[in-house]
């Protein structure tokens, strides 16, 4: 018959104690925590059908820890965790400007969207202009143009339509 092991009482008993014993041999008190946390998952899935080891749950539970805490150690060496602002290497990873390939990128775009726009009507480009630039209403820019709401809505769609069409077009 097996026994199941009581991963409450253990992890109330252990875990404490487990996570700050690692942190006493050097390991930093977040990547113990993952490992002890780790080693209880383990530990609950290795409880099904491994015979030999059922009544011994702490002495599996702390070889699974150490193993665990060998692996942490050898991921950190290969890839090293960058800690906080004073790291020098922090400045390198997050750049305030957009790469050289978003720049061409984007230039482009504005390119092809100014080409667009040179090839509207002109009371089609005005009525959109009118629209995006200074935030006018439909019915605002009808009254300017002497359209109706309607009529400067259809402008506006036709320049929004046309500028989909020719400015994210596949080349």
């Amino acid at each position: 018959m097996t026994r199941r092991w009581n991963l409450d009482e253990l992890f109330r008993r252990r875990a404490k104690a487990l996570t700050l014993g690692l942190v006493r041999r050097g390991m930093s008190f977040d990547t113990a925590a993952d490992v002890t946390q780790d080693a209880f998952l383990r530990l609950a899935t290795a409880q099904r059908g491994d015979e030999d080891r059922e009544d011994r749950p702490d002495g599996y539970l702390s070889v699974v820890a150490r193993n665990l805490a060998i692996d942490a150690v050898r991921r950190e060496r290969v890839a090293p965790f960058i800690r906080g602002a004073d790291s020098d290497i922090v400045g390198d990873v997050a750049a305030d400007a957009p790469s050289p390939e978003r720049q061409v990128s984007d230039r482009q775009m504005l390119a092809r969207t100014l080409a667009a726009l040179d090839e509207l009507p002109p009371r089609t480009r005005r009525a959109f202009e009118l629209n995006r630039l200074n935030g006018m209403t439909l019915a605002e820019i009808g009254r300017e143009l002497g359209l109706s709401t309607s009529r400067a809505g259809a402008l506006v769609k036709d320049a929004y339509d046309h500028l989909r069409t020719r400015v994210f077009r596949e080349d």
